[in-house]
C-alpha cells in the first residue's frame, strides 16, 4: 500500500523541500559530465521555488557551480560537495576551508595513477572532496576501495563515503544532514516541515535529519534506508513536487485531496 503524505481533509503544513540532484531530479549518467538534464527541469524547479516561498534547496555531491551550470539562469539555495559548500537563500556563500581544499587536491593527485592505468576509472576532484568513480569498471571496486583507504592514511580529517559505483573522500563532520539542519535554522526554511528526497546511501544523513526535525525522508527506488517513505522514479519525483506545490496554494480550510507516495 502507498503511504499517505497528506490525508484528505487535513491542513497541509508549510513545507521546506530538499532534493538530491543525480538520480533524483535527473538520471544518473556513466560519467558526471554526461548527465542529461531535461529541457523543462529549470522551469519545474523555478516553479517549486515559488510554490514553497523559496524554501526549496538542492543537497548534492556536485559543486554549486556545477548545479548552476545545469540550471542557469536559476540559482537555488544549494549545499554542494555534500555540504562542504553552501549557498543560503539570501545568496551568501559558505566556502570550503582552504586547508581542506588543499588536502582534497593532494588526495586526488594520489589517485590519478590508478585512474590513468585503468581508463574505466574516473577521479573527480572537487573543492573539499574527491570522488573515484568505477561505474565503467565495476570489477575494480575492491582496488578502488583499497586505493582510497591508502590515499586517506595521511589525511585524518577525511572519511570515506560509498555511493552508487563511486567512493568519495569527504571531510569528517560534513554531510547532507548537517547541511539540511543548517538550512532549517535560517529563513525561509525555519519553522517549516522538512521533506528530503534522495536515492543513494549518501542521502541517508539527510533522511534522518529531516525526520528528526519532524519531517519526512523519501527514498527513490529500492534498497535499505532510514527514510520512512519511498517513491518509484524520477518522473514521480517531478509529479510529487508539482502536487505538493499545488497543495501549498490551497486555502488551509479547504478540503485537501489525498496525495500518496507510490512504492
Amino acid at each position: 500500500m502507498p503511504d499517505p503524505i497528506a490525508h484528505s481533509g487535513a491542513a497541509v503544513p508549510l513545507l521546506a523541500i530538499f532534493t538530491d540532484f543525480d538520480g533524483t531530479l535527473v538520471e544518473i549518467a556513466e560519467t558526471p559530465d554526461a548527465v542529461d538534464v531535461p529541457a523543462d527541469l529549470m522551469q519545474r524547479l523555478d516553479r517549486a521555488r515559488q510554490d514553497f516561498d523559496n524554501a526549496f534547496a538542492v543537497l548534492t555531491g556536485r559543486e554549486i557551480a556545477d548545479i548552476d551550470r545545469y540550471l542557469s539562469p536559476l540559482q537555488l539555495p544549494v549545499a554542494g560537495t555534500h555540504g562542504a559548500q553552501r549557498r543560503r537563500a539570501d545568496g551568501t556563500l559558505e566556502d570550503v576551508d582552504a586547508a581542506l581544499s588543499a588536502d582534497a587536491e593532494s588526495i586526488a593527485r594520489a589517485l590519478q595513477p590508478l585512474a590513468i592505468a585503468n581508463p574505466g576509472l574516473l577521479v573527480e576532484a572537487k573543492d573539499g572532496a574527491v570522488a573515484l568513480h568505477f561505474r565503467q569498471a565495476p570489477e575494480m571496486e575492491d582496488a578502488v576501495q583499497l586505493a582510497m583507504q591508502e590515499a586517506l592514511l595521511d589525511y585524518p580529517r577525511f572519511t570515506l563515503m560509498r555511493g552508487k559505483k563511486v567512493l568519495e573522500a569527504r571531510p569528517v563532520g560534513i554531510d547532507k544532514g548537517v547541511a539540511l539542519r543548517a538550512f532549517m535554522q535560517e529563513e525561509p526554511f525555519s519553522g517549516r516541515t522538512p521533506i528530503f528526497i534522495g536515492d543513494d546511501r549518501t542521502d541517508e544523513d539527510a533522511f534522518r535529519a529531516a525526520q528528526d526535525l519532524g519531517g519526512i525522508g523519501i527514498k527513490l527506488g529500492s534498497g535499505e534506508t532510514s527514510a520512512r517513505m519511498r517513491i518509484a522514479d524520477i518522473a514521480s519525483v517531478h509529479a510529487l513536487l508539482q502536487g505538493l506545490g499545488d497543495l501549498a496554494h490551497r486555502p488551509s480550510a479547504e478540503a485537501q485531496p489525498e496525495v500518496v507516495i507510490p512504492h
